[in-house]
């Protein structure tokens, strides 16, 4: 029975990041089901973001009161374009992007977050590099490897897999047909949408600093992404009021879902598996999801995968273990100079976990800074901790 307990112990953090994904992948299915049936993105976006202001905001108000610092106006400045970020432009442009193409597309495409938001961190001089050390060639290499396999997919479809399941259901062939024809203009919203998002993580570390309440932070930008949500969904989907309403139907299902289990109970999830494994953890199993996402896809919606879109998902995950190596090896190095004598720290580690296109700020974000006495300390914000469990 011990030999049992120390295998579950050792398998609990691969299954409850197996569980993470699974739950990824169904939001992913949900919503494009959903999509195919006619339900507005835009609106659907204003519900989920409201449902998920809703669940978060009473663990925000009890487990932050406190560590929670007061609100000026420049945190309100940097929420309300941290709401406009993702909430808004990245969400809009992500599902937009899918109802022109697949679930799977979608999915895969997702992988090239970390390589954006170590390409923005690096731009606004958040990320340092040394072109002669190996983990920042990888990650340089990665990041080009990863973009290639991005316009790969976008530009390139190829002949399509013959699935046996999928030749016995025709419902949507007629849909992917007319998806097809879109799919150009779909990735490169995506991608935008993928831009957008990695903006979002960088303006995101630069708020904790001055703002480390982060679930309240996350109720925070919920909230001002569904206000804005609102006004974008009235103008876009004005003379249309049936948008709006709400049935026992997909809408409700992926509004409910999108809202408590992929932001609420996979934040928590996510939370727990990062302060057990680290953030590195996590994103080297985002993979999965598109795995996932593809083997239901074919089954209940019924997606033709085509060979070039195989080809560009697989260089893109190539692409993505190369950052994510460049920046463990980053992050150790991080941890061995965090002690030394330098009174001039003042670094921020950006790890970009599978928070894809959630309804909440998941992260995984290091911060060093130096005290008044020149000696270094690490803040960290959901980083692998020895005294958590998961």
């Amino acid at each position: 029975m011990e030999s049992v307990a120390k295998l579950y112990i050792r398998a609990k953090p691969f299954l409850a990041v197996t569980l993470l994904q699974s739950i990824y992948a169904g939001m992913e299915i949900i919503f494009k089901f959903a999509l195919n049936q006619g339900m507005s993105q835009h609106v659907v976006i204003v519900y989920r973001y409201a449902v998920a202001t809703v669940v978060t905001a009473p663990f925000a108000i009890v487990l932050d009161r406190k560590v929670r610092p007061k609100l000026t106006f420049s945190l309100f400045a940097k929420i309300f374009f941290l709401g406009l970020l993702e909430p808004v432009i990245d969400q809009n442009l992500y599902y937009t992007g899918v109802k022109y193409t697949t679930a799977t597309f979608g999915s895969a495409m997702c992988n090239v977050l970390p390589a954006f938001a170590f390409l923005m961190a690096w731009i606004c001089g958040l990320e340092k590099v040394s072109i002669r050390r190996l983990h920042s060639q990888a990650k340089i290499l990665g990041t080009i490897v990863t973009v290639g396999g991005a316009m790969l997919m976008t530009l390139f479809s190829g002949p399509m897999l013959k699935l046996p399941w999928t030749n016995r259901n025709t419902h949507q062939k007629f849909t992917n047909a007319a998806n097809e024809q879109d799919h150009i203009k779909g990735g490169l919203m995506v991608i935008a949408g993928s831009v957008c998002w990695s903006g979002f993580i960088i303006l995101q570390a630069i708020t904790l600093r001055s703002y480390p309440a982060e679930l309240s932070l996350t109720v925070l930008i919920c909230l001002m992404g569904t206000l804005e949500n609102i006004i974008v969904a009235v103008v876009i989907e004005r003379g249309n009021p049936t948008a709006w309403s709400i049935h026992l139907d997909t809408k409700l299902l992926a509004a409910l879902y999108g809202g408590i289990v992929a932001s609420g109970i996979a934040y928590c999830l996510q939370g727990a598996i990062i302060k057990e494994r680290g953030p590195i953890f996590v994103t080297a199993f985002g993979p999965l999801t598109m795995v996932l996402v593809a083997i239901m896809g074919s089954f209940i919606l019924s997606e033709m995968i085509s060979l070039g879109r195989v080809i560009g998902a697989v260089v893109i995950v190539v692409g993505l273990y190369l950052v994510v190596w460049g920046k463990s090896k980053d992050g150790h190095e991080h941890l061995i100079t965090s002690t030394s004598d330098s009174p001039n720290v003042a670094e921020v580690l950006v790890v970009p976990t599978k928070a894809q296109h959630m309804a909440t700020t998941n992260h995984a974000i290091t911060l060093t800074s130096t005290t008044s006495s020149n000696q270094d300390q690490i803040v960290a914000i959901d980083h692998p901790s020895q005294n958590s469990s998961l």
